[in-house]
């Protein structure tokens, strides 16, 4: 039967001053070391992912958006020809 690995481990090195720094505030909120590290890595993590995948747009440039969507322009000439390439490229029928 084999075992599945279900932890995996962070090492890090940190000056001293670090080091006590997020031991003094894991403490104050009553977590461990461990547990602090953890959770504010995550939070971190789910910020920037968040950021990252979040698109953010004024009124006018959402609008622009919406309205190119519900009004889809008529494909240039250029358009039609890289389609018609790619269509040989790919050997679609």
């Amino acid at each position: 039967m084999a075992i599945t690995k279900t932890e995996d481990r962070i090492p890090a090195r940190m000056p001293h001053e670090v080091y006590e720094r997020i031991a003094e505030a894991a403490k104050t909120v009553g977590a461990t070391l461990n547990q602090f590290i953890v959770q504010s890595a995550l939070e971190k993590a789910n910020d920037i992912i968040e950021r990252e995948r979040t698109i953010h747009l004024s009124t006018r440039a959402a609008k622009a958006v919406f309205d190119l969507l519900e009004n889809p322009p008529q494909p240039t000439m250029q358009l039609k020809k890289a389609l018609q390439q790619r269509k040989k490229l790919l050997c679609l029928k």
